[in-house]
């Protein structure tokens, strides 16, 4: 686990002079990610940096690492978790290796396999390797983006880092906003792929490569799930020895490719012991570590899946670590404790303030350096700070509510439908009035908030209604809430990328067409960039096994019946656990991982939200109307409306650009 950076010169004819400092002061950018050391490599051409986060080969396994006749270099922040199986075939085909570090396949690999080299490793990564015979620079990032990759062209040079912070440390590069990544941040609560929140930088989506060669830059896709219900081929990802059983067969003498996971003739009980040998095998890779080692467990199915199958695989007693909060409504901490108990894991728990969490929140906007506003971000950096505490690396279940559609909204489409076919006028004469009018609360997810939520965007087209119910601001609100001048500067059609996408999926039903676009951007640009700030602005590897590729295809490609059915969602999981894990773990309805934020900005964010929300300070940025936000601001304080999460949101922002905006847009 480390942090990657560099650039290349497009115009092979302006040599590098002086690199090495300029490297250095972007790693610096980045140490949180790397504390234990730092690597440089430069040519005429390319200049490659990291800081490394020791896990694997504590000793050698410091990088760059190369080929063996040292024309190809790799730099790389991740995990391989095959490197083992992958390095024995290598050594079979008389490749050398000098070290002990996963990060050393890939330069083998590429000798060997070419631009094809990706099909072979499954891990979390994101990687920059120089083949300097040919003069080509690969830079990818892995399947599902568990590891961020921001890059942008500068001053001739193509420029690249693990955060946008290391980018702007470089000379060519200032900090500029973004108008039409603030438009999408909005409702998006984040900014998806390929935009970033400043202009000029770009993120590297999830499962994508960019190769710049003869000076110039493509990007390529080269992994998607399909939901095709046939055959699927699992060949690129072997399986290792699955110690549970569970009848499908699948141990180190079985190639995936000629599994029928796709097959429609399968009962559920069948395809439930598949998964439960896939994720087992997929937890047990995912244990690997020359460093202390746990589980983030919050009490739902999908920690407590991974933290079962890791019992089973571990050579010592798991520890298992959860956070509390003083506020019931959003405190989970007795369910950890309960799976904890069933499982027989060394429990560590830490309870949570509303003053401790608070107190965060500008600390959090000095390394944040992209606005986010999921509120679940607070809690999983103090369960990340708590966790580092006693080991460097931890196992969770994010990835299970995606892939096995545990979110309410999927269900919710499907009321969407039959709300719709009611006649207009009872729908906004009556319905939409007496929701409307319900009394509001600021407990975590409340009924209120839901119907209300509901109501709004269940009118829209299935990706305008999924995301309104995620998001902050409807696409309604965009007129009320930003300048006329912003407007026209803008596009107003933030969510033609993700129906672009799910548009030439093969994702057939409107269950699997939301899943799909939450897989390549709820997911990749929210879950998971959340869980690498966090944990890795403290030093904490963090590994989801739920996002094992193989895991991921077996998802899509089983019937959505066996996912969702009625309200209940991750049917499968639940029959692959029922044995496993207490009943009322399986069964428990969706909470989320929130703080009380509703609350906190009526007390002790008040002030702070009315200094970074006053009109002297938007009437400067020209960005939002003063007077919609006053009205957001006086209706949430009295009471009439629960504002919080746009009035989050905005705060968000705020903070963002106190500490990285260095001139206002224009």
């Amino acid at each position: 686990m480390c942090g990657i950076a560099g650039w290349i010169n497009l115009d092979t004819t302006k040599p590098n002079h002086n690199a090495e400092p300029v490297l250095h002061s972007m790693c610096e950018r980045i140490v949180h990610r790397g504390p234990d050391s730092e690597g440089l490599w430069t040519d005429e051409t390319v200049a490659l940096g990291m800081r490394r986060l020791s896990i694997i080969d504590l000793k050698t396994g410091d990088q760059p690492v190369f080929s063996e006749d040292r024309s190809v270099v790799v730099m790389m922040n991740g995990e391989l978790y095959n490197y083992r199986e992958v390095r024995a075939e290598l050594e079979k085909d008389g490749f050398k290796f000098v070290t002990k570090t996963d990060t050393e396949i890939l330069p083998h690999l590429y000798v060997k396999y070419g631009d094809a080299f990706l099909d072979h490793v499954n891990g979390m990564y994101a990687f920059s390797l120089w083949d300097s015979r040919r003069k080509k620079l690969i830079i990818a990032r892995d399947r599902f983006g568990e590891k961020p990759l921001y890059y942008g062209i500068f001053d001739g040079k193509l420029i690249w880092a693990s955060e946008p912070k290391a980018i702007l440390a470089h000379p060519a590069v200032n900090a500029e906003l973004d108008l039409n990544a603030l438009r999408h941040y909005a409702s998006f609560d984040y900014i998806p792929a390929p935009m970033s929140i400043y202009k000029g930088i770009q993120k590297l989506p999830a499962a994508h490569v960019l190769i710049v060669e003869n000076g110039e830059v493509k990007t390529r896709k080269y992994w998607d799930i399909s939901w095709a219900k046939g055959p699927t081929n699992f060949s690129l990802l072997p399986a290792a020895n699955s110690s549970n059983g569970g009848g499908s067969g699948i141990d180190s003498s079985t190639n995936l490719s000629m599994l029928d996971i796709g097959a429609t003739n399968l009962s559920l009980s069948d395809r439930a012991a598949q998964l439960r040998d896939l994720l087992s095998d997929a937890v047990r890779m995912r244990l690997v570590s020359d460093v202390p080692l746990g589980i983030l467990l919050s009490g739902g199915i999908d920690s407590s899946t991974v933290a079962a199958f890791a019992t089973q695989h571990a050579t010592e007693r798991v520890k298992t670590f959860s956070i509390g909060f003083e506020e019931d409504s959003f405190d989970e901490s007795k369910y950890a404790r309960q799976v904890a108990k069933h499982l027989d894991t060394e429990h560590y728990e830490d309870k949570l303030s509303a003053a401790t969490a608070g107190d965060l929140i500008s600390e959090i906007g000095k390394w944040l350096d992209e606005p986010m506003s999921d509120g679940s971000l607070i809690p999983t950096f103090l369960l990340a700070r708590f966790v580092r505490k006693h080991v460097t690396v931890a196992l969770g279940g994010d990835g299970g509510d995606e892939l096995f559609a545990g979110y309410p909204m999927y269900y919710a489409h499907t009321v969407a439908a039959k709300y719709n076919k009611i006649p207009a006028f009872l729908r906004s004469g009556l319905i939409e009035r007496v929701v409307n009018a319900l009394p509001v609360s600021t407990n975590n997810l409340s009924f209120d908030y839901k119907a209300k939520r509901f109501v709004r965007s269940a009118r829209y087209d299935d990706v305008t209604r999924h995301h309104g119910w995620f998001g902050s601001f409807s696409i309604d609100q965009h007129r009320q809430l930003f300048t006329k001048d912003f407007l026209a500067q803008t596009d107003a059609d933030i969510y033609r990328g993700v129906r672009e996408l799910v548009d030439a999926s093969n994702a057939k039903n409107v269950i699997e067409r939301m899943q799909y676009a939450d897989i390549n951007f709820y997911l990749a640009e929210d879950i998971l960039t959340k869980v690498d700030r966090s944990a890795m602005a403290v030093s904490l590897e963090t590994r989801a096994p739920f996002l094992d590729p193989r895991v991921g295809q077996f998802a899509a490609s089983i019937p959505v019946e066996y996912k969702l059915k009625g309200k209940s969602g991750k049917i499968i999981l639940k029959e692959t656990m029922k044995d496993l894990l207490p009943q009322n773990i399986l069964h428990r309805p969706k909470k989320g991982f929130g703080i009380p934020i509703a609350e906190w900005l009526k007390g002790r964010l008040n002030s702070l939200m009315h200094d970074m929300l006053s009109p002297e300070r938007l009437h400067k940025q020209r960005l939002f109307n003063v007077e919609y936000v006053q009205k957001l601001i006086n209706e949430h304080e009295n009471g009439a409306a629960s504002h919080h999460k746009e009035l989050w949101t905005l705060l968000v922002f705020q903070l963002w650009c106190n500490n990285f905006l260095q001139k206002p847009a224009r």
